[in-house]
């Protein structure tokens, strides 16, 4: 692929870790940052050492506070911003003047609360669709510490249009970041989504000092459940058992670098939800996607006990014991994954 030129609109850990990525390759990248203060830090200092230590932004990349800026030329737009912040950032965006049609390129995890819309639809339902030319979710085993250090993994660009998917792949590839191409985006996005719920609950588990043997079986019964609520939607069972869906679910359970599931380990040792977001400089995106994942269980009438567990955790009050011991005590019953 030549050279390209890309706006990254979210400057946090990921969005730097990409912007570096990108730029190693020869394309042109600009950085959005929404808080002005912050951009001019970033500018000065280009690092993020409470996010990313040791790693250094780029020279190249232009950091930016003008959406415009960051936008206007581009042939991909990449939205790095957390899932529940992706509506208002696309909205601003509906008035740009119409110049290269850019792919846009969601790169967050997780399901907006309320609509239960994947990211794909939030930015396909917002921004009118003279203004790009094809949508794509990149997803899969990538923590920004490790990419941002070029440590090798495998991900999947996720299209309805095969072309844009093959678009994207080219985009990201290189030798330590390999990139897959899937045309299922609905379950990419789900099970991208919906893994963070399970890392919650693998957090409590190790918070509670539960063993291997009950995170073995939590993995697996919770991508279970994920496939069967993707199964409903129309999603091919087979993503499910791909990068975006158990590769993915495996990293962000047992990392130390997943921010949810040191959030669920930090409940399961008895802090309080509030005093661990208060406390955090970065996004825990499982919290509010237990949330939509709990109402699309219920609106559509799929069986999710994990879940529904975790959601009683975090907002109901119970305890991860009391959870732990709920799921084991359920009316016996096959091994489904129907």
């Amino acid at each position: 692929m030549s050279e390209s030129t890309v706006g990254i609109l979210g400057a946090g850990g990921w969005g730097v870790a990409v912007s570096n990525l990108l730029s190693d390759k020869g394309h042109f990248v600009k950085l959005w940052e929404f808080e002005a203060r912050a951009a001019e830090t970033l500018k000065s200092t280009r690092a993020l050492p409470a996010k990313l230590p040791g790693i250094t932004l780029n020279q190249q990349v232009l950091v930016t506070n003008d959406l415009h800026e960051a936008v206007g030329d581009a042939d991909f737009v990449l939205f790095v911003v957390p899932s529940q912040t992706t509506r208002s950032v696309a909205s601003s965006l509906k008035n740009e003047p119409a110049g290269k049609r850019p792919i846009l390129v969601n790169l967050a995890k997780g399901i907006e609360v309320g609509t239960l819309k994947r990211m794909s639809e939030v930015l396909g339902e917002t921004i009118p669709a003279d203004l790009y030319s094809g949508i794509a979710t990149l997803s899969g085993p990538s923590h920004a510490e490790e990419v941002s250090r070029n440590i090798p993994t495998a991900v999947v660009a996720a299209s309805k249009d095969e072309g844009v998917a093959r678009a994207v792949q080219q985009l990201f590839l290189t030798p330590r970041f390999r990139v897959y191409t899937s045309a299922d985006l609905l379950g990419v996005e789900l099970a991208g989504s919906l893994k963070n719920i399970i890392a919650l609950a693998a957090g409590m588990l190790d918070g509670i000092g539960m063993g291997d043997n009950t995170r073995g079986a939590l993995l697996t019964r919770g991508l279970a459940e994920i496939a069967r609520i993707g199964r409903k939607l129309g999603a091919d069972p087979l993503t499910f058992s791909g990068l975006s869906g158990i590769g993915d679910l495996v990293t962000t359970c047992l990392s130390r670098h997943s921010r949810n599931r040191f959030v669920g380990e930090q409940i399961g040792k008895g802090r309080t939800l509030d005093d661990i977001l208060t406390h955090m400089t970065m996004v825990a995106e499982g919290v509010e996607t237990t949330k939509s994942g709990y109402d699309l269980s219920g609106t559509h009438g799929v069986e999710m006990p994990i879940t529904a567990q975790v959601h009683k955790v975090l907002f109901e009050g119970k305890s991860p014991v009391e959870a732990i011991n709920d799921l084991m005590i359920r009316d016996p019953k096959p091994e489904s994954w129907g």
